[in-house]
């Protein structure tokens, strides 16, 4: 699945005047595709995300993703969007500290009212993916960092996501634990053919993108 943005403009309230987050940004990043983006604080990098996960409407442009206009659609369209075609990783796994690697996952699976038994085998099969099939009852205090992160990825790809959107994942990482991550990324991103933007302020990783681009003041430009 394609994921198209086309002239998106985003601007916020800043007392008298209007702060500009996204400037006429164009971005396309096609399945299987690991896109990078780097930036300075404040240079729009989560705005984007926010945009491209339908999680905010941008006043004018257009995002697409495949044949879906996702500024066409209402609130409720959007809703279903997210919940059956993208999958977000967070800076933070932000795992319930009272499930199991295994229920954080089938926790996903039954807010979407998918049944139990194959929730169960799709939700195993993703965390011996992710190297965690052997601590699958392990809570989220008996993981290390970079294992509740794999979590977090394994979590994200439980709806079959045709797009991942990544926010800062190796943030709290060191650097070998990070490199994991972003390889894990870039594997499933090859293999599951999943169209993936990955915000980052490290560069240490960006030879495992297959393209980086960089924003700065809410433009975007080739990295």
């Amino acid at each position: 699945m394609t994921l198209t943005l086309t002239d998106v403009r985003l601007t916020y309230p800043d007392g008298d005047r209007r702060l500009v987050a996204l400037d006429a940004v164009n971005l396309r990043i096609t399945p299987g595709e690991l896109v990078a983006v780097t930036g300075p604080s404040g240079s729009g990098k989560s705005s984007l995300l926010a945009v491209a996960g339908a999680l905010t409407s941008p006043e004018s442009g257009t995002v697409r993703i495949e044949d879906a206009d996702v500024t066409a659609l209402d609130h409720k369209g959007r809703d279903r969007l997210r919940r059956e075609r993208i999958g977000f990783v967070f800076q933070q796994a932000n795992l319930l500290a009272s499930l199991s690697a295994l229920d954080q996952l089938l926790l996903v699976a039954h807010l979407s009212g998918a049944s139990r038994r194959p929730a169960e085998a799709r939700a195993r099969q993703l965390l011996d993916r992710v190297e965690l099939g052997g601590k699958a009852h392990k809570r989220p205090h008996q993981l290390s960092g970079g294992e509740r992160q794999r979590v977090g990825v394994a979590r994200a790809l439980m709806g079959t996501p045709a797009l991942l959107l990544v926010d800062e994942p190796t943030s709290a990482l060191d650097h070998d634990r990070g490199e994991a991550v972003v390889s894990l990324l870039r594997d499933i991103a090859h293999e599951q053919h999943v169209a993936t933007v990955m915000v980052t302020h490290d560069l240490h990783y960006l030879h495992l993108a297959d393209r980086t681009v960089a924003m700065q003041d809410g433009r975007l430009a080739a990295g």
